[in-house]
């Protein structure tokens, strides 16, 4: 099996996100170095990976000659293509129209970029994210870095292949279903969904009927995850939810552990086996793990299809309003005009799925006040190989395919409660397979504070190391 790694001996090395940190600030390398380094390293991995959605290196290099202020200054990242940065088009993962330059930085971006990261452009998605594999009919597949015959998983796919690869320590991704949780399983990394409301989000997002949608960052380790969300803390405090805080290690509490390996769709037998694996493992730190009654219904992943179909119909439905004259929806794929039919031919039905979906949140309150955390694999069977979900195949196939695939990550999106996934285990043909675990809102301090002990227990797979020096 063929790995794409860009890790060489230049200076962005081996590090993580807060390794590259303390090299800058300890001067042994400059921004302009690091910056030159990173570009180097995507025009190297990513023609295998097709990651990049827009670059923009030349902006770049003059920001490293004075980068911003901030903990993570001079630290090279991607833009996920959904979120506007100026001076950047946003393309959502589709060529259905002419995309132009933002002329601000949407909310999100703001706050990420003020941490002091330089964005060196835009990374892949699926089209609006509605897939779990970024795979495009005109644009191509985004590749695992672990296996390009496989897909890097989505919406989140370019980030993640770029950070798995080595080309950067951590970019940003987003989750409204699993796309940033997905594509950290896929790709061996740390990915936090986060609770609702605590990052700065565009106004669109938060005004969602269910605001399913969370922004965060992929990254290789847990540090890494864990020093994002301190920054940004400082960046923007929600005074609705507690503090996170600087978290540095494990936790000392012992925690009840609730797994399940069947929801919407059941875990397939090997995902099962590595998901009690890791049960095993909790036990042995000296947790209380329990099996339970699978929180996702066929209800609740009916409703969450439905919503999701919505979300496709309106952007069917204002897509001239929103792209201009430019807008094609002819272009778009099978996958978005399938999941727009779904929603229109069942808007009757849509005010009742909100409903209950709104209701999910005092579900999953009920349930932690009886565990901690819930551990699910992140994903119900192995990682599909290119092709498996190429939306140029028919919706019912598709959709057939993505919900038996994507079962338990959508819950927390439904709900708001966090939910990180850990790449604690590999797959029996080598390629990682990521345990989710979730906790009850606010609660992130928790998923942060267990991912330091598991990762200190069984340390994370990379890639690849550096050469040379």
């Amino acid at each position: 099996m063929d790995r794409v790694s860009a890790f060489t001996d230049d200076a962005l090395g081996e590090h993580d996100t807060i390794g590259l940190v303390e090299e800058l600030h300890a001067g042994h390398v400059g921004v302009r170095e690091v910056v030159e380094a990173a570009i180097a390293r995507i025009e190297r991995v990513d023609p295998d990976l097709g990651a990049m959605a827009y670059r923009a290196f030349d902006r770049a290099r003059v920001e490293s000659r004075d980068p911003r202020g901030g903990f993570f200054a001079g630290v090279p990242t991607v833009v996920k293509d959904n979120v506007d940065v100026a001076g950047m088009p946003t393309r959502e993962g589709a060529d259905a129209w002419i995309g132009r330059p933002a002329a601000v930085d949407g909310d999100f971006a703001r706050m990420y970029l003020a941490t002091g990261l330089i964005p060196l452009g835009k990374s892949q998605l699926s089209e609006y994210g509605f897939s779990a594999a970024a795979e495009h009919p005109r644009l191509g597949a985004v590749r695992s870095p672990w296996s390009p015959s496989h897909v890097a998983g989505g919406s989140s796919a370019g980030a993640a292949a770029l950070v798995a690869s080595g080309a950067l320590p951590i970019a940003h991704g987003n989750d409204g279903g699993g796309s940033i949780r997905i594509p950290a399983s896929i790709n061996g990394l740390v990915g936090l969904k986060p609770t609702r409301g605590r990052l700065a989000q565009a106004r669109l997002t938060r005004e969602m009927p269910v605001p399913i949608v969370s922004d965060g960052v992929l990254t290789r380790s847990v540090r890494d995850t864990a020093a994002f969300y301190r920054e940004a803390e400082r960046v923007y405090r929600p005074l609705s939810l507690p503090p996170i805080g600087d978290l540095t290690r494990p936790g000392r509490n012992r925690l009840r552990v609730g797994l399940s390996t069947t929801g919407g769709s059941p875990a397939s037998a090997q995902l099962r086996e590595l998901t009690l694996k890791t049960a095993v493992l909790l036990e042995e730190l000296g947790h209380h793990v329990e099996e339970v009654e699978p929180q996702v219904s066929e209800q609740l992943a009916d409703d969450f299809l439905l919503y999701w179909g919505f979300l496709a119909l309106v952007v069917m439905r204002t897509g001239r309003r929103t792209h201009g004259r430019t807008w094609d929806p002819t272009r778009l794929d099978h996958l978005t005009h399938g999941l727009a039919r779904h929603a229109g031919r069942r808007l009757h039905r849509l005010p009742g799925a909100i409903r209950r979906l709104r209701r999910a949140s005092a579900d999953s309150a009920a349930f932690y006040e009886r565990y901690d955390v819930a551990l699910t694999p992140t994903l119900a069977h192995s990682t599909p190989l290119v092709g498996y979900l190429d939306p140029s195949q028919s919706y019912d196939l598709l959709i057939d395919r993505l919900t038996s695939w994507v079962s338990f990550t959508p819950l927390q999106n439904v709900t708001g409660d966090p939910a990180i996934s850990l790449p604690l285990q590999s797959t029996s043909t080598g390629l990682p397979a990521g345990m989710m675990f979730a906790a009850a809102a606010g609660r992130e301090g928790v998923l942060l504070e267990l991912a330091y002990e598991l990762e200190e227990a069984r340390p994370f797979a990379r890639i690849g190391a550096p050469v040379g020096g």
